[in-house]
């Protein structure tokens, strides 16, 4: 599908490289334009990249009544040779799809969302952030449209993909962990549902845990299943642990774990980090008694904007307080983020296809 582009005069555009005094944090800055593509009539349609602005929507648009919504993350990054560059994007566009299927919207050809994404980096590269850490941060989304009140999938969509010009996540390095709560009160998914998409009321419902977990001094909750017996995610990350042999434990993905593409990427670097990767089922009790054992030495989250959150303890609902390690972040995490942000900004060779050139091709 061809793309058109109806793009902001020269005056109303970024004409300059974006060289920011200070750090520009993460996710508050758009850039001049968006992507959007229409689906109507059985088919997407209407490609075209636009300035960024407000939509027209009908109140009655079912996104707004019945949730229909999902969205994706990923980054762009800048390399030494003055390029832009995405990362394993392919990834992003299958977990579109994914997602999609579970709330019943029509799926997206994945070269074409790709295509999408790098078509609009392109128009608007002048705003990526050039300071250390930096990336484009992307957002592709999907919204139902149909102006309709019955409970039933819409028969129209829009797809956007909008860009956020953001900061190194840990703007002095992973030097500091933070606090779950582990709770049995609030759980994030259950089998048969929605738990492995990234639909956007996953994480409406998520934001009552995470006020339960501000008030145990915790910054997020680290989620179990419904028996209350295995973990499952922690907050908005998949979560890891690590052995004191260094062997890094994920647990395995469910229909209530969504696929991290970090945790995913992870799991195909176990030969480059120099040690085992690998998933299974991650029993509470057990879980508890190794830290406290000394044979779990460090844990965290594997996610997008972070790629690495460590933990340094968790605490449950009654007040008792499990500390990992000595507390502080260890050799194991620091190894695998200063990896895997080495090979998004090309300072070490990724695998085959995990790194992609941003072409100049925008009018």
């Amino acid at each position: 599908m061809d793309i058109k582009y109806n793009l902001k005069s020269a005056s109303e555009r970024r004409t300059q490289p974006f060289k920011p005094d200070g750090d520009v944090g993460f996710g508050k800055l758009r850039t001049d334009h968006m992507f959007l593509m229409d689906y109507r009539d059985g088919q997407w349609c209407d490609a075209r990249v636009v300035p960024y602005g407000p939509f027209e929507m009908a109140p009655g648009a079912m996104s707004l009544h019945y949730g229909q919504s999902i969205f994706e993350g990923a980054k762009a990054f800048m390399h030494d040779d003055g390029e832009i560059y995405t990362f394993r994007l392919n990834k992003n566009a299958e977990r579109m799809n994914r997602s999609a299927d579970i709330v019943c919207i029509p799926n997206i050809d994945e070269a074409m969302q790709v295509k999408a994404i790098n078509a609009l980096i392109d128009v608007d590269r002048l705003w990526f952030p050039q300071q250390e850490g930096a990336c484009l941060y992307i957002r592709p989304f999907i919204f139902a449209t149909e102006d309709r009140l019955s409970v039933s999938p819409s028969q129209k969509y829009t797809f956007c993909v909008m860009l956020s010009p953001s900061g190194a996540y840990y703007a002095s390095g992973v030097n500091n962990g933070i606090r779950l709560l582990i709770s049995t009160k609030y759980h994030r998914a259950v089998s048969g549902g929605t738990g492995a998409s990234k639909a956007a009321g996953n994480y409406a419902a998520s934001l009552r845990a995470g006020k339960a977990a501000a008030e145990y001094g915790a910054s997020q909750v680290l989620y179990l299943d419904s028996t209350n017996t295995q973990i499952e995610e922690a907050g908005a990350m998949n979560h890891f642990h690590i052995l004191k042999d260094g062997t890094v434990i994920i647990p395995k993905f469910t229909d209530t774990i969504l696929k991290s593409i970090t945790s995913q990427s992870i799991l195909e670097l176990g030969e480059m980090l120099g040690c085992e990767v690998r998933q299974e089922t991650v029993m509470l009790d057990k879980f508890i008694a190794d830290i406290e054992s000394g044979e779990i030495i460090e844990a965290g989250g594997f996610g997008t904007a972070a790629v690495v959150s460590p933990v340094n303890s968790y605490i449950f609902e009654d007040g008792r307080i499990v500390t990992v390690g000595d507390g502080k972040v260890g050799p194991n995490i620091k190894r695998i983020y200063k990896l895997f942000t080495d090979l998004q900004k090309g300072y070490v060779a990724a695998p085959q296809g995990w790194v992609k050139r941003v072409e100049r091709v925008a009018p």
